[in-house]
């Protein structure tokens, strides 16, 4: 046991000293940069917040949650954990969600109704018990087909959504 112990901390010295050698070259660039970097005009910036949340134990009925009237075809609910976040949407029939990206990645499950996305050059139709993911970064636009009920998660929550910095959508 006190072999591979040793083995383990010879090992972590290694990778410390070579991470030292490789120097400032392999520093991830921040999400706030990238997202400013992708097509300026659809990349939305401050979409992830540095402050972290408390995780707790909740337990919520949907109806208790205030309706967000973001436009009229347009309304949400959420909500946020520590580290991911739940947006039930409420789009009426011809609703338009503009084109935009976000450093979030994103997993859309259509609850009723059917939206259409513009995303990565092509249109998908989600309809009712289907689901996208999004990747973060990536470009994309919806319409709502019918009267659409979504579940929308982020990962990390969206920060813009939440301090309703999200003139795009109204």
């Amino acid at each position: 046991m006190t072999e591979i112990v040793s083995s383990l901390r010879a090992m972590t010295k290694t990778k410390s000293r070579v991470a030292a050698r490789r120097g400032s070259a392999r520093k991830p660039v921040p999400a706030k940069k990238k997202a400013a970097d992708q097509s300026g005009k659809v990349a939305l910036k401050n979409t992830i917040s540095k402050a972290r949340r408390k995780a707790e134990l909740r337990h919520i009925a949907w109806s208790s949650v205030p309706v967000e009237n973001l436009n009229p075809l347009l309304g949400r609910q959420l909500v946020v954990g520590q580290n991911i976040m739940l947006a039930r949407v409420l789009l009426k029939k011809g609703c338009v969600v503009p084109e935009h990206s976000h450093p979030n990645e994103q997993v859309t499950f259509v609850l009723e109704g059917a939206l259409k996305f513009w995303i990565d050059g092509k249109e998908i139709v989600v309809n009712a018990g289907e689901v996208l993911t999004i990747p973060p970064d990536m470009p994309h636009k919806a319409e709502a087909l019918e009267d659409t009920v979504d579940l929308d998660v982020f990962y990390p929550p969206r920060a813009d959504w939440m301090s309703g910095a999200d003139a795009y959508l109204r």
